[in-house]
Parts: C-alpha cells; sequence; structure tokens
C-alpha cells in the first residue's frame, strides 16, 4: 500500500486565505481537510456599534464580492425595523441591479481568470509570459484554435469586467464596496442619462456571455467530460432565494437532498464548532443566536470556518443549487437551459454534481441574471421614491437571507438600547468550505475531493480543479510530504 499526503496552502487563484490537505492511499484521496487560515471577526468588530455601521462595514468581508453583503445587511435591518417588503419600486430594482452587475463580474472573473488556466494553454498560445508562467505542465488537451480562442478571450474579459464594475458604479456609486444600497431603500435616483448608460454597457457584458463565456464552457466541457464524474460532493444543495422581483425571486429558495426536493426553513440553520478554531459552548446553535468566540489553540480545530448545516446535515450552496432547484421546480427560464447542457452532453441531472456541473450551472446563471437585467432597467420610473424612512429601534431582531454569487448569505442582527449586541454571517464558503461538523461528517469541498484518483503523484491537479469549482472565497505555494512530514517537492502553482 502506498500512501502519501498532500498539503496546499494557500490554493491559489481563489479568493482569500484557503489551504488543503489530503491523504492518498494507492492513488485514490481517503481524507481530505480543508482549512481556512485567516480570522477576521467581523462579527466582534461590530458588537456595539450603531446597526447601520453594518452596511458599510461588512462589505469590507470581500472586495469581490461586496455588494451580496451591502444588500444582505440592509436586508437584516430592513427585517429589524420593520421594511421588509415596503421598499419602493426603485429601491427594489436598483438594488438588484447593483447585486446583478456583481454577479456578471464575479462569474466572468471565477471562469477566465481563476478557474480556466486549469484547462487552457495559455503559454502555448501567447508564450512564456506572466501572468500566464510560471505553472505547472499537465493535463492540457483544448485543440489548438479553440485555445487561442480561450485565451483571446480572457484577455478581453478584463475588460468586461471593468465594464462591469463601471456599471454597477452608475447607481452604487463605486465598486468594490459600494454606497447605494442601504437600509430603507438605495441612494442613487434613476435617470434616463443612467438608464442609457448601464443598458449600453449591459449590451455588451450580454454579447461576451453569449458569443464567448458560454461557447469556451462548452469547448471545455467536450474535451473534459470524464470532469462531470469528477468532484460529486456532498449530493445535498441549498439555496435561500435571490432576487425580489414584483411577484416572487429570480431564483427559488429549496433544500435538495440528491434530486428530491424539500422546502426552506431558516430555523433548521445551525452551526458547529467542534473540528473550527471557536469554543465548544456556541456549537449548534442558530445563527440569531449564534456566538463568534475564538479559541485559536484549540486541539480538536483545523479551520477558522464554522461548519453550517441544515437539519444537521451537510449541504452545498452556489450556482449549481439555484439551477438544479430551479430546474426541478420546472422554472422554465432554466429548464430550457439545463436541459441543453443535458442533451449536449447526454448527461442526466445528477451528472451535474461535478466539477463541470458546477462551471456549467454558473454560465447558465450569468445568462439569466443578465438577460432578467435587461427587463429590470426598463422598469426603473425616474422621478419616483427610491427611499422610506425608519426609526431604528430600542431593541429588535432581523435577519437578511439572500443569495451570492458563490450561494446562500445570511446577515442576522439583534438589537439592544439602539446598538448591535450580536451580530453574525454565514457565508456561502463557510457553507462548501466547512471542516467537519459535530458528527464528524466532512463539509461539501472535502467530500468532493475524497475520492479523487490522482493521475500524477507529482502533480495533483485534480484537487485544485476540484476546489475551484466552487469558487470558493476566502490568498502560492504547494508542498507535498509523505505521511512523516518529509517534504518530497515544492511547486508554485499560479
Amino acid at each position: 500500500m502506498h500512501n502519501y499526503k498532500y498539503t496546499i496552502d494557500p490554493v491559489t487563484r481563489i479568493e482569500g486565505h484557503l489551504g488543503i490537505e489530503v491523504v492518498v492511499e494507492n492513488g485514490t484521496v481517503k481524507e481530505a481537510k480543508s482549512t481556512g487560515t485567516l480570522f477576521r471577526g467581523f462579527e466582534l468588530i461590530l458588537k456595539g456599534r450603531d446597526p447601520r455601521d453594518a452596511n458599510r462595514l461588512s462589505q469590507r468581508v470581500c472586495g469581490v464580492c461586496p455588494a451580496i453583503h451591502a444588500k444582505g445587511s440592509a436586508m437584516c435591518l430592513d427585517a429589524a425595523v420593520g421594511l421588509t417588503g415596503k421598499l419602493t419600486h426603485n429601491a427594489r430594482i436598483i438594488r438588484n441591479l447593483i447585486l446583478a452587475s456583481n454577479f456578471l463580474q464575479s462569474h466572468i472573473l471565477h471562469f477566465y481568470h481563476l478557474a480556466a488556466l486549469d484547462y487552457v494553454d495559455a503559454k502555448k498560445a501567447v508564450g512564456d509570459i506572466t501572468p500566464f508562467t510560471p505553472r505547472y505542465e499537465g493535463d492540457y488537451r483544448l485543440p489548438d484554435k479553440a485555445n487561442q480562442e480561450a485565451v483571446g478571450h480572457y484577455v478581453q474579459a478584463l475588460d468586461i469586467r471593468r465594464n462591469a464594475h463601471e456599471m454597477l458604479a452608475i447607481f452604487g456609486g463605486k465598486m468594490p464596496h459600494n454606497i447605494g444600497i442601504v437600509t430603507g431603500g438605495v441612494t442613487e435616483k434613476p435617470t434616463e442619462d443612467k438608464i442609457a448608460n448601464f443598458l449600453w454597457r449591459l449590451n455588451e457584458i450580454r454579447d461576451f456571455i453569449e458569443n464567448a463565456y458560454i461557447p469556451d464552457v462548452i469547448a471545455v466541457a467536450k474535451i473534459y467530460s470524464d470532469y462531470f464524474a469528477v468532484g460529486k460532493g456532498c449530493g445535498n444543495l441549498l439555496a435561500y432565494g435571490g432576487f425580489e422581483l414584483a411577484n416572487g425571486l429570480l431564483f427559488q429558495a429549496g433544500a435538495c437532498e440528491g434530486l428530491k426536493l424539500n422546502g426552506f426553513k431558516p430555523d433548521n440553520i445551525t452551526e458547529d464548532v467542534k473540528h473550527s478554531w471557536y469554543a465548544d459552548s456556541i456549537s449548534g446553535k442558530n445563527p440569531s443566536a449564534g456566538e463568534t468566540i475564538p479559541e485559536p489553540e484549540k486541539k480538536t480545530g483545523y479551520s477558522f470556518l464554522k461548519s453550517p448545516r441544515y437539519q444537521g446535515k451537510v449541504f452545498e450552496v452556489g450556482p449549481l443549487a439555484h439551477m438544479l432547484i430551479g430546474y426541478l421546480k420546472k422554472d422554465p427560464k432554466i429548464t430550457s437551459l439545463v436541459d441543453n447542457v443535458l442533451t449536449t452532453f447526454n448527461a442526466k441531472p445528477e451528472n451535474l454534481f461535478s466539477v463541470l456541473g458546477r462551471h456549467a450551472a454558473r454560465a447558465i446563471e450569468c445568462k439569466i441574471v443578465a438577460d432578467a437585467m435587461a427587463g429590470w432597467i426598463t422598469e426603473l420610473k425616474p422621478g419616483e421614491p427610491i427611499y422610506t424612512e425608519y426609526e431604528i429601534p430600542q431593541e429588535a431582531e432581523g435577519a437578511g437571507m439572500t443569495d451570492a454569487p458563490r450561494g446562500s448569505l445570511g446577515h442576522w442582527i439583534t438589537i439592544k438600547d439602539k446598538k448591535i449586541e450580536r451580530y453574525q454571517i454565514i457565508t456561502p464558503t463557510s457553507w462548501n468550505a466547512s471542516p467537519k461538523d459535530d458528527k464528524d461528517q466532512p463539509g461539501p469541498i472535502e467530500q468532493a475531493v475524497i475520492g479523487t484518483k490522482i493521475k500524477d503523484k507529482e502533480n495533483p491537479f485534480e484537487i485544485v480543479r476540484i476546489i475551484r469549482a466552487f469558487d470558493p472565497c476566502l490568498a502560492c505555494s504547494v508542498h507535498l510530504i509523505t505521511p512523516k512530514g518529509k517534504e518530497i517537492g515544492e511547486f508554485e502553482v499560479v
């Protein structure tokens, strides 16, 4: 029996600080530990502050996807002050447009500038230049023409992402950390000029999604079709629902176990910390009553991420959850696109629980959001209200639960004496990159890596392909060590 261990810390081409440690037996991953190595403590920073500060400060959780924290925190305080469902028509739409602009930027960023270089041989197309080298020499299969086109789109995507940022800033003021979304509504009034400016940029982005992003994902998926059977994960999907419409939501809420769809109840969420660097006394609580008490020397801990669970079970969040839950609910805007993917690759819905399933779901979601934006922008009503007045109550509780580019996001607040007494945040990556829970159930990324066959002992590219498919937001060296701790190689993965 040939056993060895890989430690990849930090995993590169993701957002933030994530490490992964795996034990391999006879070429197959038998154990995996996903480690969030950076403690930030926003819940502690917010305690005792004015509740309105949460909207400004919580955006600093992430510079790539701050718009979702702007919205989640605003929704949280909206609920505490009694404004849920009472925003003006313009406020609801502008919030959606700000967040949706960030969705487009984030998804295009993920595929081209984070994940694509796992499949696209940029060095072959443009030579030995940065940022495409240094990197591993490995499993590149794309034909020369498709490879060359994908590299060209990599460069074009930089301009498209800037366009999405500028589009967000039309109503958000700036990016990152917009000042457009606030409790009670938004700060920017719609005008004919702003609508035209926004729509012009959106149309260029939609063209890129339709004629570059989706075809490139299809090209990769056709050549790497074996990755429809790699990285299944826990097999359970969760979504809070997102993008409020006049009646309903663009993306539906639900809890999906395999292909069995159930309803979603926020009270069923708990956070375990047996293997997290937090005090055991806070384990198993719903976030509305949750606490954050760091214990960095805890012997059983190996991550600063807690372990969110739903009904005590492991659930994955993200675009795959949005798309498959919508598909099972027979949402027409989702069903036809998912069916096209399944037909193109002669696949079944269960094959979407995979590396390529996650990439395909993200591309589909990008198109759905962009198409919806084209309708929303025309529904704005210049001259009509954008804000609803409110008072900070002496005591109150609220929750803001919505869906982000990377999955389900929740903000929970308790107000006492008009100050924040308790604040809790569960980010999407807390679900996906969570460590083992109190029952020793591995998290979604850990489960996706376990069972993977490693083809090349000196170059375990399968592991990082699986991790990047989740688009974790936590940021380049890979250390290969034997079970006894002897280093056998060191690689920089860029």
